[in-house]
């Protein structure tokens, strides 16, 4: 059983992600659209896809497409999320879900009321990190977890800002500023993907930025925005806590990993830094680095990412980790480029058989809810200057 997908935005990811899904063989046709015509049409030669479409709306329109896979400027998720699932289509959004309560209450409302497939590709759900914390939680190896922290860290200065003049054009400046915390996927995902418990109220803080060239200017920010680093602290339900980081100026190597976690329980810990991760317990120490390090399958010079800043090719290449259960994969994966640290394949696959067996995917749209909304209430906590704001929640995912 296969399905038609189209590809919505002719980004810098979107191409590794078209060749991921037109290798898997519950997939069939792949097609791309793209507000410039001209990387669509770029994307569809360099991956042998079966077409282009003009416009979004064509897309959806088209009974040659059975679902839609969204890489477009991270503001715009919600809307077009929820005008495909309205025309009928399966969604795989890229992060974050949307930027509001009401974007993403609308989107678990269409979900609910079409039948349809909704998955958010949230890269840290396979993070080496939290893959090794989850199953250690599930053999209680941590005894009762009660504190957890997860960072993205990454420097505008390591090709950042590159990639907003290519996706932003002449006023990049504007989107550039775009707020950290609403962008919180990535540090909370990475905790909650291992800690199957959900956020209920945080206080969080911002630094202003100080650089003083346009970027993170509040009068030129789309989004009013003038921080560029922000801190919350999260309670959880069942008793706990978990802190995140999201930096865009910070001394930090964050080509080598920009995303790190730790987890802290009664009877065990495990802490991850730039280059070394640690297992301790009462007895003692043990290094886990190994177990943890994808190993790339991709040269950072291969010609297919000329486009991409060299600070940020890393995201690109990465292999698997020995963590990491590859048994699961299709075979046509074995050989083909990965990234984010050995999360696409996994999240490819997801999805895909998700919409072939009509089941719940890893993050659907219930658990993309909780690893976006508190990022958003954590932003007006920031705006209030750490007041402590409530998160709401809307559930667990239904039995499928």
């Amino acid at each position: 059983m296969t399905f038609s997908l189209g590809i919505v935005g002719a980004g810098q990811f979107s191409g590794q992600f078209a060749k991921l899904f037109l290798a898997h063989p519950g997939v069939g046709d792949v097609y791309v659209t793209d507000l410039l015509p001209e990387r669509a049409e770029q994307v569809a030669a360099a991956e042998g896809l079966a077409g282009t479409f003009p416009s979004y709306q064509a897309m959806l329109e088209s009974e040659a497409v059975d679902a839609v896979a969204v890489f477009t400027q991270r503001w715009t998720h919600g809307p077009l999320v929820i005008q495909g699932l309205n025309a009928g289509k399966h969604v795989y959004s890229a992060v974050p879900m949307a930027i509001t309560y009401e974007e993403i209450a609308s989107i678990i409302d269409t979900v609910r009321a079409t039948g349809l497939t909704y998955m958010m590709g949230e890269t840290s759900q396979y993070n080496p990190a939290t893959v090794h914390a989850r199953n250690q939680i599930a053999d209680g190896a941590f005894g009762r977890l009660f504190y957890a922290e997860g960072d993205y860290v990454h420097d505008m200065d390591l090709g950042f800002y590159e990639a907003y003049q290519y996706s932003g054009g002449e006023n990049w400046k504007a989107t550039a500023s775009y707020p950290p915390l609403l962008y919180p996927t990535h540090s909370v995902g990475g905790v909650l993907g291992a800690w199957r418990t959900h956020a209920v109220s945080v206080s969080a803080i911002g630094v202003r930025d100080d650089r003083g060239d346009g970027v993170f200017d509040e009068e030129i920010s789309q989004f009013g925005n003038d921080l560029s680093n922000a801190t919350a602290l999260f309670e959880v339900a069942g008793g706990g806590s978990f802190r995140t980081n999201e930096f865009r100026r910070v001394g930090y190597p964050s080509h080598i990993r920009e995303s790190r976690f730790r987890f802290f329980g009664t009877d065990a810990s495990m802490e991850q830094l730039a280059t070394v991760a640690f297992w301790q317990d009462k007895k003692g120490v043990k290094d886990i680095s190994e177990l943890l390090e994808p190993k790339p399958t991709m040269s950072p010079d291969d010609p297919s990412l000329r486009h991409i800043a060299p600070e940020l090719r890393a995201a690109f290449t990465s292999g698997s980790a020995p963590v990491h259960d590859r048994a699961r994969l299709p075979r046509e994966f074995d050989h083909l480029h990965n990234g984010h640290e050995g999360s696409h394949h996994f999240l490819v696959d997801d999805f895909v058989t998700a919409v072939n067996t009509r089941t719940l995917p890893s993050v659907n749209a219930w658990v993309a809810a909780r690893y976006t909304l508190p990022g958003i209430v954590a932003h007006e906590s920031a705006r209030q200057g750490g007041a402590r704001l409530e998160i709401p929640d809307f559930g667990d995912a239904p039995e499928a």
